[in-house]
């Protein structure tokens, strides 16, 4: 019997970084853009690799929330959809979700955590703060889970187990926008809940539908979710993300990062992107994402700077990331 296939098998390079004259390293990993109607446009490595998505799944969440009868205002939506960086807004925003069902802080099964963002880490410890299930970066979803399970009537203690009715609802709702088989493996994510993998162009499909929902069916949960994410994307991720960064130069457009090198793109049309960086590397990541949005037809000169990484020698700029992609494939958008 063959050996089962792990993620590193027929991934391609991505990115390289390239410091003076030479190459001084290459990200390999897999890629692939899909249109409206799920079609690939492009593909590199092996689109159908099975992977953690981490938390580009979340917009899913969200919408499984928002079905389960979650009803937020737009911006705290957006933090249910979020990985933040742990500013005040964030975690403030955590805050107000919470007392909505009443509950505080101590409600929270989140691993605990300092901010995300160096400055608003900096800042709580200098406050006196360490790590903290409000500044741990999934601290709106998990809120946002808890004000789900009141509204529902669910048991709130234990939010996180897989065979919770919100996370078999999470689980079901994956498979339905994904389009993926049952059967795949189930892990715990970083915050504490329970991580189901997705083939990675299922990982695609599922956040084209949520942002082709606004178009296709304006009273779906998965419209309301993407108009949330995309009206206030500094509450998904944080003004230096590139998640963030890429909501706010394309309308419409719903982007979320993941741990270990995974990022998924929304198109308001319905089309999406979706790649796994093979060595979990972030560096490569805004050149990559920005690399396939012009694959996908979004010429945007406001792309530009987001998918900008200098490397630095001394201070002094002396190489750059470099994305490994084709050039666009079409230019009709």
């Amino acid at each position: 019997m063959p050996p089962a296939t792990t993620v590193a098998d027929g991934a391609v390079p991505l990115a390289e970084v390239v410091r003076g004259d030479l190459v001084e390293s290459t990200h390999l990993g897999h890629l692939v853009v899909l249109d409206a109607d799920d079609a690939p446009r492009l593909a590199l490595g092996r689109p159908d690799v099975v992977i953690w998505p981490r938390s580009c799944v979340k917009p899913v969440q969200a919408t499984v929330m928002v079905r389960a009868g979650l009803d937020l205002p737009p911006r705290l939506l957006a933090l249910a959809a979020a990985s933040h960086d742990g500013t005040a807004e964030h975690v403030d925003g955590a805050r107000e979700i919470l007392a909505i069902a009443g509950l505080d802080e101590q409600a929270l099964r989140s691993t605990p955590d300092v901010p995300l963002d160096p400055e608003a880490a900096a800042t709580w410890r200098a406050s006196g703060g360490g790590p903290d299930r409000i500044t741990q970066n999934c601290s709106g979803k998990h809120a946002a889970m808890l004000l789900t399970c009141q509204v529902n009537g669910w048991s709130l203690d234990d939010y996180l187990d897989p065979t919770h009715p919100l996370q078999q609802a999470i689980a079901a709702t994956l498979r339905e926008l994904t389009g993926d088989p049952d059967g795949l493996p189930v892990s715990t994510d970083g915050c504490g809940a329970p991580l189901f993998s997705t083939t990675l162009s299922g990982l695609a499909r599922a956040l084209g539908r949520v942002a082709g929902a606004p178009r296709r069916d304006p009273d779906s949960a998965e419209a309301t979710v993407a108009r949330a994410m995309s009206a206030h994307p500094r509450m998904v991720a944080g003004a230096r993300r590139e998640g963030t960064r890429v909501m706010q130069a394309i309308p419409g457009v719903v982007a979320k990062d993941g741990a270990d090198g995974v990022f998924a793109v929304g198109l308001p049309d319905g089309g999406s992107i979706a790649f796994k960086v093979l060595d979990g590397a972030g560096l490569p990541r805004p050149a990559i994402v920005v690399a396939a949005l012009r694959a996908a037809g979004y010429d945007d000169p406001a792309l530009d700077p987001i998918g900008r990484t200098p490397v630095l020698g001394g201070g002094v700029e002396v190489g750059s990331v470099r994305a490994l992609l084709p050039a666009d494939l079409r230019s009709d958008r």
